[in-house]
């Protein structure tokens, strides 16, 4: 299958969809972190719109939709007046996912982002994961919009409940931290959704919620 990563520069999920034998891409406005050439540094709407994918996980910027940020929508954090410029940035970001999610041309889509707060108003979620479903002991609720693709079996629950990202010291690079794929999910999702959606390719059909 042809499966493009959006907005992923770790490419953590594209290893795992190519470790698979899939012709797997991610695409950022950040270069490749780990240097690999299957990467397009550029705009998601150049490979989306100029070339054909079977499969699509994408990891829209969650900074102005994100439940964690929405006190910032009011001024300085704390105050009751609305802050213009990130109601703004907000409403591009809505656009920007539902944008992604809405895709007719891709068969199979996945987005994840974290818990939004009710102002995004964005589609109900199909399944929301945790890291200590696939074998990292920590917490950090994903939601999961899917199109035709089937949720998510977690493959290993361990122990260990710790909000790891949560506590990450301040710093320039924390967001990468926070935006970083777990191992396990990425795994987890190259050998179910790449079946599931191999699968309705061969059979002519597709795999609905």
């Amino acid at each position: 299958m042809r499966v493009l990563v959006a907005c992923e520069f770790s490419g953590v999920v594209r290893r795992a969809f190519r470790e698979r034998g899939h012709d797997a891409w991610s695409c950022d406005l950040l270069p490749a972190e780990d240097g690999s050439p299957f990467h397009y540094e550029c705009d998601i709407s150049i490979p989306v719109y100029e070339q054909r994918w079977d499969l699509m996980i994408a990891h829209p910027p969650c900074k102005y939709i994100t439940n964690a940020g929405s006190r910032w929508l009011y001024t300085h954090g704390k105050g009751t007046e609305p802050d213009a410029e990130r109601w703004n940035n907000m409403r591009a970001a809505r656009r920007f996912f539902l944008m992604l999610l809405g895709r007719e041309d891709i068969p199979h889509i996945a987005v994840e982002n974290p818990r939004q707060h009710k102002h995004a108003q964005l589609p109900p979620h199909t399944q929301s994961i945790q890291p200590w479903q696939f074998g990292h002991g920590e917490t950090k609720e994903t939601r999961l919009w899917l199109k035709n693709l089937p949720k998510l079996v977690p493959t290993n629950i361990v122990e260990g409940r710790e909000p790891r990202v949560h506590h990450a010291s301040p710093g320039p690079d924390r967001w990468k931290e926070r935006s970083r794929t777990l191992p396990g999910i990425a795994a987890a999702m190259a050998a179910q959704w790449g079946i599931a959606a191999e699968g309705a390719g061969k059979t002519g059909g597709e795999q609905h919620e």
